[in-house]
């Protein structure tokens, strides 16, 4: 009889982590995304399927910048989109981390969001947003099917 250990068929879910900080004094905006390579790597079929799945490919890993840029999205609270720029991209061992900014205007008071990294990749995918302003930071999760959700401060 074969016996495997429970972590051994333990179904991994999928997930990310974006932190949104904003300036109140001038409506900058960071933004970044975290995520393990091993949910990014298969994702790669659906977002890039023409490019290698792997991170060690260029054409893949613009391709992923330019996915995220659309998948995940920032309205102001006049409801105006706002565009998000890409900064950086760092890849290390197993983490992927991509970079945004974007301009809110100040002060920043309420932002729309919604997180749709990787659901057309991952049924089961989460993606939490820690949106932070000044000291203080308020959290949104998403699932699929899941819409914008606006955050305010006071």
């Amino acid at each position: 009889m074969l016996v495997v250990p429970a972590a051994a068929v333990a179904h991994r879910g999928h997930a990310s982590l974006t932190v949104m900080e904003i300036d109140a004094a001038t409506g900058a905006v960071k933004i970044s995304h975290r995520m393990a390579a091993h949910d990014v790597e298969p994702a790669l079929s659906v977002i890039a399927p023409d490019e290698q799945q792997s991170l060690d490919d260029p054409a893949a890993v613009r391709a992923l910048e330019a996915y995220a840029g659309r998948a995940f999205q920032v309205w102001d609270a006049d409801g105006h989109r706002v565009t998000l720029t890409h900064r950086d991209t760092i890849l290390a061992g197993d983490s992927v981390e991509l970079v945004y900014t974007a301009q809110l205007p100040a002060p920043a008071k309420s932002v729309s969001v919604d997180s749709n990294l990787f659901e057309d990749a991952h049924d089961d995918q989460e993606n939490q947003v820690n949106v932070r302003r000044g000291k203080v930071t308020k959290t949104a999760v998403f699932r699929l099917g899941d819409g914008a959700q606006k955050i305010s401060f006071d």
